[in-house]
This record gives structure tokens, sequence and C-alpha cells, in this order.
């Protein structure tokens, strides 16, 4: 049997002819990293299950986007701890809340610098579910809207460049759209968290934003891992309902629906590498079992590869840091 006249080798001899024909690039602007912010002075707290991630307090912050804007990272996403909660969840929308005040300490140190606000309750209520409940412990769709809605206005009002809703309410992407043009936010984008699985990656931000439900779980909200077709759907609701940017989350079990997500919208498309993902990976680099580097930015390229334009990841310092020395 004579060998073909194309030989793929050819063009994998050297690092040069490789990088000429490389198809998928990854870049530290692809990036947001997420923040934990919290009430206090001079804390920085590590998170057992998430090592070289933290919780900041406010006066932290400045240090950390001087930091991330010499690694070329060009947003952040917060997460609030408050430090007392109710069945109302009114720190996440209460103008003093700790969401409100980062964005102000960020914004006044660095006008510049993009600020993504998460927005769902979790953190927020007593009893940790992502928005007010019935008398059964079921989340009420439609008055979390309004509680959805005020949270979004709040940060724009404080000068958050992009919301991002996180809940899952059915509607909450037209409410909060809205909500911040009826205020005078019309230039304020949204990120969807268009497709978010009820996931088994999450347990270490429960840990880090101190947000697991007191009882039962998020089935009833967010979706089945078994299921393609309602992502498409869902995905479908948020463009209509005027999502300027849809998500999948997570990431690493979900390439399939990132890749069906960008084929089928052609939108904008995030994926958010979770706490799970990360802390599987930094605990098997630190038993010597696989070569970190390699395996955070082959899974990242592969979360670009398969069609997410923007990348949430706690790997973002580390990742930025490899790509520049190379």
């Amino acid at each position: 049997m004579e060998f073909p006249a194309y030989r793929p080798r050819r063009l994998r001899r050297t690092e040069a002819l490789r990088s000429m024909i490389r198809e998928t690039s990854l870049h530290p602007s692809d990036f947001i990293y997420p923040l934990f912010v919290k009430f206090g002075t001079g804390k920085r707290d590590e998170i057992s299950s998430m090592p070289g991630v933290f919780q900041l307090t406010l006066d932290q912050l400045p240090a950390e986007i001087d930091e991330l804007k010499s690694l070329g990272i060009p947003a952040v996403i917060l997460f609030g701890l408050p430090d007392v909660k109710d069945e109302a969840g009114s720190g996440a929308y209460a103008t003093d809340g700790i969401v409100q005040q980062a964005i102000r300490a960020i914004k006044a140190h660095d006008p510049e610098y993009t600020v993504v606000t998460d927005v769902c309750m979790c953190e927020y209520t007593s009893h940790g579910h992502c928005g007010a409940l019935d008398e059964h412990g079921c989340v009420l769709n439609d008055i979390t809207l309004e509680m959805l809605a005020h949270t979004a206005v709040s940060h724009a009002e404080a000068g958050a460049d992009m919301v991002a809703p996180s809940d899952m309410m059915d509607g909450r992407v037209g409410a909060i759209r809205a909500a911040l043009d009826a205020e005078g936010y019309s230039d304020v984008p949204i990120m969807a968290y268009a497709a978010k699985y009820a996931s088994g990656y999450y347990g270490p931000f429960r840990e880090a934003a101190d947000s697991a439900p007191a009882f039962g779980d998020r089935r009833a909200y967010q979706m089945d891992p078994a299921n393609a077709e309602e992502a498409l759907r869902e995905v479908a609701l948020d463009i209509a309902e005027g999502a300027d940017i849809v998500m999948v989350k997570p990431a690493l079990a979900y390439m399939d629906i990132i890749r069906r997500v960008k084929d089928e919208f052609g939108y904008p498309t995030a994926a958010y590498n979770v706490s799970g993902e990360y802390a599987m990976v930094k605990a098997a680099a630190r038993n010597g079992w696989i070569d970190e580097k390699r395996v955070v930015l082959e899974t990242l390229t592969a979360f670009k590869r398969a069609g997410a334009e923007i990348i949430l990841t706690y790997h973002a310092k580390d990742a930025a840091r490899w790509l520049k020395e190379g």
C-alpha cells in the first residue's frame, strides 16, 4: 500500500509549523474572573476547597484589579457575601449592599475596568434558595422576578457594566431588561445564564458564596443534566427576551451544549468553568497526578473550540500567566 500524498505530520514537525495552522487561540482577554466580596477590612480568606481563590473585603479590591489588569484579564464578575440574610434577600438589592459597594470601590479605583455582577438571591436569602418561597417551600417565580429586576437596577445604579442573572426563573431576562430600560440603563447588557444545569460540580461554590440551600435542592428551577433540546429552548427564550450574551454552565461536561448553542443561534456565548471543575484539577495537580498547566490550557482551549468566546474561570490568573510565558 502506498503512502498518501498528504501527510498531516509534515505540519506538526515544529512549533512554528504547528502555530501556523492552529485553528483555535486562547488569550487572557477571553476570561472573566469571579470575585467573592464581603464586609470587613483587611481580609483575604482563602476558600479551602478552591486553593488560590479568596473571599475579599472591599479594601483588597484595588490591588486585585491592578493584578488582573496587569495580566490582561479584562473583567470580573462579582458575588457577594452579605453580613445579614433574610427571607426577602434584601441584601441583594440594598443600596449599601456588598456588591453595590464593591462596584463603587472598583470604579473609584479604575473607572474603565469592566464589572459584571451576578444577579441572584441565593447568597442573600436565609433559606438559600434563589427567590421568594411559598408556604410549601417552592420558589415563587413571578414575585422573584421583581426581586431580580430590583437587584439588577441597583447594580446598574452603582456602576455595573453588565448584569448576569443566574437564577433560572422563567421570564427573568425580560423583566430585568424592562426594568433597566425604564430606569435609563438601556446600554447595560445582560449576560444570561441561559442553560444552567442542576449540577454536582457546584459544591465548592456553595462554600465560597455561603449559598447552600437550607433544605431541598434546586432541581425545580435548574436544568436536568440529561437534557439538550431543553437547553436550546431556554436559550431561545432568553434571546427573545433581550439577552445580549448567553451562557452555558457548567462547561466541562456540557461542551456539546456550548457547540449546539453556538451552531443554532450564532450568539455571543459564554462558558462558566465552575468551582468543582477548578477544585478537581487543583486536587489532582497537588497530588502530582496531572500537569496542571497543560490540563488547564487544554480545557480552556476546548471551551473556545466548542464555541465560547467568553470563559468565566477561576483559573484565569494562572492561565493568563502561562499564556504570557508562552
